[in-house]
């Protein structure tokens, strides 16, 4: 059969729509046809066997991959609560009580700030050429982190030191 002839294009070379539709609709009606009328009982016997087995077996599949959906779900549901719970618990220490150094001043020294307690300038999973992009200025950040506490402790260190030797001299007796 000779294939059907191209649609012709409208102004401007754009196909026409409807007769690339009726194209499609005749080529795919012809390789139908003409892939059933080639079929011998042996290939019937196959397809009935292929089309059967995925009948069967696709509810089984259905569920096997639900079970594992639910599990990676259910890991990253524990994974996530175990960071909001350390979120949590972070965020219990009032900002306003690390400025003034308040009740809760000591538990200041647990804070972690991420890179800053670490001396090492790589971080892990890095390796290759050209990795080590913005070495310098995390460096170079921590460094200004770790100067900027230091310089916060002095500070909360003398203020303490000041009260404490107000309230001495408040019971001292001229």
């Amino acid at each position: 059969m000779p294939d059907p002839a191209p649609s012709p294009a409208r102004e401007g070379g754009v196909p026409d729509l409807s007769g690339t539709l009726s194209t499609w609709a005749a080529n795919l009606q012809r390789n139908t046809f003409a892939s059933f009328s080639r079929l011998r009982a042996v290939d019937y016997i196959r397809l009935v066997a292929i089309v059967g087995a995925y009948l069967l077996l696709r509810p089984y599949l259905m569920k096997l991959g639900a079970k594992l959906q639910r599990r990676d779900m259910e890991r990253q549901n524990k994974e996530s609560s175990e960071n909001a719970d350390a979120v949590a618990a972070a965020a219990e220490m009032n900002p306003n009580e690390l400025r003034r150094g308040g009740r809760k001043a000591a538990r200041a020294a647990e804070v972690e700030i991420p890179g800053v307690e670490s001396e090492e300038d790589e971080e892990e999973g890095e390796a290759g050429p050209g990795m080590d992009w913005g070495r310098s200025a995390r460096v170079r950040q921590r460094r200004f982190i770790r100067e900027k506490l230091a310089e916060h402790e002095a500070k909360l260190r003398e203020q303490a030191e000041a009260e404490s030797d107000k309230e001495i001299e408040e019971f001292l007796v001229d």
